[in-house]
């Protein structure tokens, strides 16, 4: 990757995790998630950036919002955030010719241990996935290192669901599992930008497609929390596009 395309990359970056940030801030109790979705547009002019989603395959919003037991996708509606929610936003900025991608998740008030414990978890699932992806490790390396962490917590790692290369184009090869065995899959070399997405639930991994054609689920109508980050992947070790 030339450095023109890193340094893009990263002021993109930069920028979407402070709109996540400002986002986050916004999202309390009583709030509306189309609220969200106007703020993240709003925000988006501000930064002078255009939203990765809207319109995106026809998606009709800027950012996604899942809230507890969706998974990935949820459209910004006129739902009402409640005290107590486990809440997702997903968004991705195009600026100067790439994309990056980034998610958060966060409870909107008092949650119990368990709902900590699954934020926590997945969090640090990231982390590690994250760590795996150097020059001449796989994929799996990756997927092993997310699985490996979520399931000895006790926790599932959603499987039809995954992250992806992420650059010129918002969704890009390879395809990034959550789970998986080491020295598999896809070979990870310098320069390559990857978007890494663990999506963990409290309970198991199957998820169905809601009426909307967008919105994910968990079948058992578990919790589920969703971080990601887009990375650069480099000799020396991953750098972290979006922060």
């Amino acid at each position: 990757m030339s450095n023109n395309k890193l340094q893009a990359m990263q002021r993109g970056g930069h920028i979407l995790a402070l709109m996540l940030e400002e986002l986050k801030a916004r999202t309390v109790a009583g709030v509306r998630t189309k609220e969200i979705d106007d703020w993240a547009k709003r925000l988006a002019l501000k930064h002078g950036i255009k939203p990765s989603f809207l319109g995106y395959e026809s998606y009709p919003a800027a950012v996604c919002v899942s809230v507890n037991d969706e998974v990935v996708h949820g459209i910004p509606s006129t739902r009402v955030v409640q005290e107590g929610d486990l809440v997702s936003l997903d968004l991705g900025v195009y600026v100067n010719g790439y994309h990056t991608d980034a998610a958060i998740t966060f409870p909107v008030g008092e949650v119990d241990s368990d709902t900590r414990n699954l934020v926590a978890v997945t969090k640090k699932a990231l982390e590690l996935g994250i760590a795996a992806a150097i020059p001449g490790n796989h994929v799996g390396d990756i997927g092993s290192a997310i699985q490996n962490y979520v399931e000895k917590h006790g926790f599932g790692v959603i499987r039809s669901l995954v992250g992806h290369g992420v650059g010129l184009n918002i969704h890009e090869e390879p395809m990034v599992p959550n789970f998986g065995s080491k020295g598999t899959g896809s070979l990870l070399r310098d320069g390559m930008t990857i978007a890494i997405e663990p999506m963990v639930s409290m309970g198991g991994y199957e998820v169905y497609q809601s009426d909307d054609g967008w919105t994910y689920k968990t079948n058992d109508g578990s919790l589920v929390a969703h971080f990601e980050h887009s990375v650069y992947i480099s000799g020396n070790s991953p750098i972290i596009l979006t922060k």
